[in-house]
């Protein structure tokens, strides 16, 4: 498992305080809102949208809020006008990072993440230097109590997806976009328990980073991650999980 990935579940496992909770809500909103205005407010012929409500559910927003996200996206009520950015960069250690955004002003949104980079050893990078490096994934993690690791092989082949992988806790199921709904549903349909399902954007090669250059690194994703205005943030390296856990602890 790639360093990236691997941190990314460590930062899904923590305590969700008022303030996370907060901008993790600001975040969905700005997502079902672009998705609206983009594919239409019914998410039966919307998938951005359907993911974007899934999150949603599962982070146990108000359905209030998620319908009034959806109005604003079709023009039924009035607010902010989103769209998607994505920036390039370099990190620590020459690591290459895709920032992904959605915001209502892309001057503001790059500035700031120009001087987040500034700040924590990073710079920008030249458009295309860094998006060629990854490719777009379905991911889909199982816990390991729940099915046996021949049993979910066997039904992920079945329905379509790529490569399977494990950790100590769980399976990690890699899909085709286009077979990632088919994937998901073939899993629920069996009643295994989904601990986390996203399209990704998914590094070719890996680059392995320890010391201080990892501290460095995770550093500048954690403030990047901590911007209202970036969704996602993803990086080719590999970190060993016995550092990313003594650093965690501590």
């Amino acid at each position: 498992m790639s360093g990236h990935s691997k941190w990314a579940k460590i930062r899904r496992s923590k305590a969700v305080t008022d303030a996370k909770r907060g901008k993790m809500f600001t975040q969905i909103i700005k997502e079902i809102t672009i998705a609206s205005r983009l594919g239409g407010g019914d998410p039966a012929g919307n998938p951005r949208l359907r993911f974007a409500i899934e999150k949603a559910r599962a982070g146990n927003m108000p359905a209030d809020n998620v319908k009034r996200a959806i109005l604003k996206g079709t023009g039924e009520l009035p607010g902010q006008a989103f769209e998607d950015a994505v920036y390039e960069a370099y990190g620590p250690a020459g690591v290459a990072l895709l920032i992904e955004a959605v915001t209502d002003n892309k001057t503001r949104t790059v500035n700031d993440i120009r001087h987040i980079l500034d700040r924590n050893h990073g710079k920008m990078a030249a458009s295309g230097a860094v998006a060629y490096q990854f490719h777009r994934k379905g991911q889909i993690a199982v816990p390991k109590s729940k099915i046996g690791e021949d049993d979910l092989m066997g039904l992920i082949l079945d329905a379509g997806a790529e490569d399977m992988t494990t950790d100590e806790e769980q399976f990690t199921v890699t899909t085709a976009p286009d077979a990632f709904e088919k994937v998901k549903k073939a899993i629920e349909d069996k009643h295994i328990p989904i601990e986390h399902a996203e399209l990704q954007m998914i590094p070719e090669i890996t680059v392995h980073v320890e010391g201080k250059d990892a501290e460095n690194l995770l550093k500048l994703i954690e403030s990047l991650e901590d911007h209202d205005d970036i969704q996602h943030v993803y990086g080719n390296f590999d970190i060993d999980e016995s550092f990313l856990a003594n650093l965690t602890a501590g």
